[in-house]
C-alpha cells in the first residue's frame, strides 16, 4: 500500500480560491485528505488581466473560471461559497455566514484588498482594481465620460472629463496607463471624431523616483520613455495628498481637474488578516514562521498577500507568483506532516517580472535577463495564456488580442450601467 493510501481521512480547509488557494486545492487533489474549499465567489479570478477588461479590452467572463467546474475532476475536493465571519482557532472550526466548518488543517489564502494609506479622499473618490465589478464600473466610467465629453460645450469641463489620473507606477499602474493610452488614440479617436482628443490626458504619478521600482534600470527608463512617446504623461516623485469628485491635489501643491482617477499605489492584506490573532507586518499582514504556519497554531498556514514570510531578513513581495509558490508548499507540507515527515522552510524561487506597456512592448527581467520591447511583449502573453484558467478562456483572450493586433479594436465597448450627469461619477459608481 502506497504512503498517500495510509493517510487518514482530516479535513483541510482552504479559505479563499486566489492564486495561494487554487494552487494548494491541485496540490491537495487525490491526497487521500477531504478538502473543503470556502470563498465569497463562486470563481477564480485572473487578476492580473483585470485592467484589460477596464480598458474594454477583454470581457470580464474571459478572465474568471468557475471553482466548481475547475474541481469537477479533483478526487477529494468540495467547495462552498461563504462568507468567514470569524476564526475559531483554539476549537479548529471557521466560523461563516453559513454555519461553522470544523478543520484538521487550515490554509488562510484571503488575498489582499487596495491600500490608500489612510488618505479618506483618495478612498472615496479613486477606483481601483481588486474585483471583477471594480473593472466593469471603471469601464462604464471612461465610456460614460467619454459620451459626456461629446455632448459638452464649455471647453473647461471638457478637458476635465478628459484628464485620467493614474497613481502607482508599478506593473497595474504602468498597464493600465498604456492600455487606456492606446485606447484613446485608437479607438475613440475613431469613435469620436467630433472631440479633439488632443485635449485629453492620461497621467502617471509615481510618489517614487523611478517607475517599476523593482526592475533594472535600464528597463525603467525603456518604459517611461516608451510611455511618454504613447502620449502619457509620467511624473515621478509626484506625491497625491487629497482628491475630491473634481481634482486630484499633489503634494506640492499642485491641482490636476478630473474627474477619473485610479488608484494602484499600494495593497495591504485583507479584512480575513484581521480575524487572524497575533502580531502583524507591515500592510496589516500576519507573521508567519519560515514552514508558513502561524507561530501558536501549527495545524494553520498563511499564504499570499496575507502572510508575512521574511526571505532574507525582508518580507516577500505581495505578487501572484509567491502565493502560487506559498500555495503549493503549503499543501505538500501537510502531505508530508500526514506521512510523518517534516518539511524543509519555504524559499521562493524569483522567477522575475514583467509588463505589458502597449501594443508590441513590454519589459520582463528574469534569471539575470533583461528583455524589452517586442520579445518580452511575446513572452508576457504567452506566459499569461498559460497561467490563464480554461480552455475557452485561453481562446477568447488569444482572438481578443490578435484582433487588437491587427485592427486596433477593442470590441467590449459596452456601457452595461448608464449614470446621470451629476455629483461625483465615481464616487456614485463606487457605492452602487
Amino acid at each position: 500500500m502506497s504512503a498517500l493510501n495510509q493517510i487518514q481521512k482530516k479535513r483541510v480547509v482552504i479559505v479563499g480560491m486566489g492564486f495561494g488557494g487554487i494552487n494548494a486545492a491541485q496540490e491537495l487533489a487525490g491526497s487521500g485528505l477531504e478538502v473543503i474549499l470556502l470563498d465569497r465567489n463562486n470563481y477564480h479570478l485572473f487578476q492580473p488581466l483585470l485592467y484589460q477588461v477596464a480598458t474594454a479590452g477583454l470581457e470580464q467572463e474571459s478572465i474568471a473560471y468557475p471553482v466548481r467546474a475547475l474541481i469537477r475532476d479533483w478526487y477529494n475536493l468540495s467547495f462552498r461559497m461563504g462568507e468567514v465571519t470569524g476564526l475559531d482557532l483554539a476549537g479548529k472550526q471557521v466560523l461563516t455566514d453559513k454555519g461553522n466548518l470544523p478543520y484538521d488543517y487550515l490554509i488562510l489564502a484571503g488575498g489582499s484588498v487596495t491600500n490608500y494609506f489612510g488618505n479618506e479622499g483618495v478612498a472615496r473618490h479613486a477606483y481601483d482594481l481588486k474585483k471583477l465589478t471594480d473593472a466593469e464600473r471603471l469601464r462604464n466610467t471612461i465610456l460614460t465620460t467619454f459620451e459626456q465629453a461629446a455632448q459638452e460645450d464649455d471647453p473647461v469641463r471638457r478637458k476635465e472629463l478628459l484628464t485620467f489620473v493614474v497613481v502607482g507606477g508599478g506593473p497595474t499602474g504602468v498597464e493600465f496607463a498604456g492600455a487606456l493610452s492606446e485606447l484613446i488614440r485608437f479607438v475613440f479617436r475613431k469613435d469620436y471624431p467630433t472631440l479633439q482628443l488632443e485635449d485629453s490626458r492620461v497621467m502617471l504619478l509615481e510618489a517614487a523616483p523611478t517607475l517599476l521600482g523593482a526592475m533594472p534600470e535600464q528597463l525603467r527608463r525603456y518604459a517611461e520613455n516608451r510611455l511618454q512617446e504613447m502620449g502619457v504623461e509620467v511624473r515621478c516623485n509626484a506625491l497625491v495628498a487629497d482628491a475630491t469628485d473634481h481634482e486630484v491635489r499633489l503634494g506640492s501643491g499642485e491641482v490636476i481637474a478630473t474627474r477619473t482617477l485610479f488608484w494602484s499605489a499600494g495593497v495591504k492584506a485583507g479584512p480575513l488578516a484581521g480575524m487572524v490573532p497575533g502580531d502583524k507586518g507591515p500592510a496589516g499582514r500576519v507573521k508567519v514562521t519560515p514552514g508558513l504556519t502561524m507561530p501558536d497554531h501549527a495545524e494553520v498556514y498563511v499564504v499570499g498577500d496575507m502572510a508575512c514570510a521574511l526571505q532574507n531578513d525582508k518580507p516577500l513581495p505581495m505578487m501572484a507568483p509567491v502565493a502560487m509558490q506559498q500555495g503549493r508548499y503549503a499543501a505538500r507540507s501537510i502531505i508530508r506532516r500526514e506521512q510523518g515527515g517534516t518539511a524543509e522552510p519555504f524559499r521562493y524561487l524569483d522567477k522575475g517580472s514583467m509588463a505589458t506597456i502597449g501594443r508590441s512592448s513590454a519589459v520582463a527581467s528574469a534569471f539575470g535577463l533583461s528583455l524589452s520591447g517586442f520579445i518580452a511583449w511575446l513572452a508576457w502573453l504567452f506566459l499569461h495564456l498559460y497561467y490563464l484558467i480554461g480552455f475557452r478562456n485561453r481562446i477568447v483572450v488569444l482572438l481578443n488580442w490578435s484582433w487588437y493586433y491587427w485592427f486596433h479594436e477593442r470590441q467590449v465597448r459596452l456601457i452595461t450601467a448608464q449614470e446621470p450627469d451629476s455629483g461625483n461619477l465615481c464616487q456614485r459608481q463606487k457605492s452602487a
